[in-house]
């Protein structure tokens, strides 16, 4: 289990120290600093939600290996950068090692928007491919990856910073003090995107199962 460790926020008025946590990837950070072969642990640990974070936002497989291996590049060239600054609230076991990470992430996929020449749209069809297939009810599976489609097809269509949260939560299962580290917002400011990115594909859906019917 990850020891406490104390330090001082820079505000005037903290007389005392706070308590912080240590970062659960401490030890492969440490590692990796004295050997960088060693990184190899971090890439492996995050290489899969590193890399579905920039497919839901760039809706290309390519361009999602293209900017994971941009990120996971950035991170090792700059790990001697990474400040772990755990803080109370975030837990025994957080990890600002990935925040760091997925920080890097936005900014890739961020970049990587700024200079493509075209604007692919969201394939998220094939997030559905996850499903199994029950061959006792293949109507009953047809219609369940249909749904699934259509929730991954709204989810694409909200603004960058709902769609973004969304992912973050239930794809890469980032808690929200994580996803307000890698957005760069409050706790409270994610889960309002959270609730009005889901109450808008939900309205989303309800209007295609209204325009479906006859």
């Amino acid at each position: 289990m990850a020891r406490p460790v104390f330090w001082r926020s820079g505000a005037a008025d903290d007389s005392a120290p706070r308590i912080a946590h240590l970062d659960h990837d401490r030890h492969l950070v440490e590692a990796a600093r004295r050997d960088p072969e060693r990184f190899e642990a971090l890439y492996r640990r995050y290489l899969a939600r590193v890399y579905s974070f920039a497919y839901y936002e760039l809706g290309d497989h390519h361009a999602a290996e293209d900017a994971t291996e941009r990120t996971f590049l950035a991170a090792l060239a700059n790990l001697h950068r990474f400040d772990e600054r755990a803080r109370p609230s975030d837990g025994d076991g957080a990890s600002t090692f990935k925040v760091w990470l997925f920080r890097i992430a936005r900014n890739v996929v961020a970049n990587e928007r700024r200079t493509a020449r075209r604007h692919p749209a969201a394939a998220l069809d094939d997030a559905t491919g996850a499903i199994i297939a029950d061959p006792l009810d293949v109507e009953g599976d047809a219609v369940r990856r249909d749904e699934a489609a259509a929730a991954w097809q709204a989810v694409g269509r909200l603004p960058g910073d709902r769609r973004r949260a969304v992912v973050l939560r239930f794809v890469d299962e980032l808690s929200t003090a994580e996803i307000a580290g890698v957005m760069g917002r409050s706790e409270g400011a994610v889960r309002v995107l959270i609730h009005r990115a889901l109450r808008t594909v939900a309205r989303d859906l309800g209007a295609r199962g209204r325009g479906g019917r006859r």
